[in-house]
């Protein structure tokens, strides 16, 4: 999903996968928010990964590779 802002939505689909994605994530010491139904459509559900200037190149490959063996 296209964004321009530091608030990066990665398109889940199934609301329980993104809850349990976002449960796998904050074991791991990340905190990304799970968005469902009713706040987007069915089969939408989104991860909301917001970025801030404080968050180091470091974190970024961490939340990547966290992503890739969650969502995998």
């Amino acid at each position: 999903m296209a964004s321009e802002t530091p608030i990066q939505p990665l398109l889940i689909g199934d609301a329980g996968k993104a809850l349990a994605v976002s449960k796998k994530l904050e074991e791991q010491g990340i905190l990304i928010s799970a968005i469902r139904p009713p706040t987007v459509p069915e089969g939408t559900a989104r991860l909301r990964i917001t970025f801030s200037a404080a968050h180091t190149e470091e974190h970024v490959d961490r939340l990547l590779l966290a992503l890739e063996s969650t969502t995998s």
